[in-house]
């Protein structure tokens, strides 16, 4: 071999080291078994998304779409105090009035079970769904007092409901109401509630407390297995002309997820429950942030509502992409990676924090 042939670089190593550079990706490919299950309220679930309530889970059509379409579990939309009272009121006076008139028709009036007002086809739809898909159905209970509706809880386990949600809608507007009665009422509903059925529960958490972690625990104490965060409350608007209150929905942007990321990355760790997030996911993007947060599980409504249930398909796809791109094994590896207490700089969460958001705007703008 001359000098000249000698000096010229061999195409065959680098060749080689292409081709083993293949063949060593595909072989990390094959061996990365990705795994997203997780565990919510002590119920195994395939993935951490599960369909909030909605509108969309209104009927049995609905909760099937949700579920072929890949939701994990289906919270179903809230049966409301109200609407127990006025069945209960509506069957007192019709009761009532037909004992006033004549007391032998009493013996000829239906009783209670025969009515199929809200609170019946509720039941009877929970009934329906936990037979005709194979994923967990969280029933949904919305009031303020612990009398009366409380006991529908046992009513929906019985239909078949594999947990319940208490969504406890209490603002309190009476300003003589002090913070220590407000606690104190949420206290009592979670435990009459824990008192009245055997099925985990979770409690979709208000926003407004003074000491979110002190209350997270007093939750958990009375019986929670559980948090959601947060309660979007709904506040009323004014049409300036008529002088009227308005009442109009707005969905969800991913900037509302800030305050629940802030509080799950607190609270994971420190609390005995499990924790789920449902504000502001609208993809794969918020599922990974609150799932590093310490979220068990991740809810969403607005995007289906935006985009239909294939949305579901979506984000499932995006967070499979992501894991697999970082090369993270399971939803386990992710969950709690940013929270609080794994954090490098827990002072980043709290007024550290804070000063550094305002210092910079004069520099960054907007």
């Amino acid at each position: 071999m001359s000098p000249s042939e000698a000096a010229k670089p061999s195409k065959v190593p680098q060749a080689n080291l292409t081709l083993q550079a293949q063949l060593t990706a595909k072989l990390l490919a094959r061996d990365f078994k990705m795994n997203l299950a997780t565990q919510y309220l002590g119920l195994d679930l395939k993935h951490p998304v599960i369909a909030s309530s909605s509108p969309k889970s209104k009927n049995l059509d609905g909760v099937k779409r949700l579920a072929d379409a890949g939701a994990a579990a289906i919270s179903l939309f809230s049966l409301f105090e109200e609407q127990i009272r006025h069945e209960q009121e509506r069957i007192e006076f019709l009761v009532g009035r037909t004992t006033y008139s004549n007391p032998e028709s009493l013996s000829y009036f239906p009783t209670t079970e025969d009515y199929h007002a809200g609170p019946g086809d509720y039941l009877e739809l929970v009934y329906q769904a936990s037979r005709a898909v194979d994923i967990p159905i969280v029933a949904s209970l919305n009031g303020v007092t612990e009398h009366g509706w409380i006991e529908y809880a046992k009513d929906m386990v019985e239909a078949g409901a594999s947990a319940l949600e208490l969504n406890i809608f209490f603002l309190p507007v009476d300003i003589h109401v002090s913070s220590a009665e407000v606690e104190e009422q949420y206290v009592r509903v979670v435990e009459s509630v824990r008192h009245a059925v055997n099925v985990p529960i979770a409690v979709k958490l208000s926003p407004f407390f003074s000491s979110t972690g002190h209350m997270a625990q007093r939750l958990v104490k009375a019986g929670a297995n559980g948090l959601v965060l947060f309660n979007r409350f709904y506040q009323p608007d004014f049409d300036i002309e008529s002088r009227a209150v308005e009442s109009r929905l707005d969905l969800s942007q991913p900037s509302e997820i800030r305050l629940p990321l802030l509080w799950i990355s607190v609270l994971s760790g420190q609390v005995k429950c499990s924790l789920a997030a449902t504000t502001g996911v609208q993809g794969a993007e918020e599922v990974v942030k609150y799932l590093m947060a310490g979220a068990d599980a991740v809810m969403t409504t607005s995007s289906l509502l935006r985009h239909g249930e294939s949305h579901l398909g979506v984000i499932l796809a995006g967070l499979e992409a992501w894991m697999e791109a970082h090369r993270i094994e399971s939803v386990a590896q992710l969950k709690g990676s940013m929270s609080m207490a794994n954090c490098a700089e827990p002072e980043a969460f709290v007024r550290a924090n804070y000063l550094k958001i305002l210092q910079s705007y004069g520099k960054t703008g907007v």
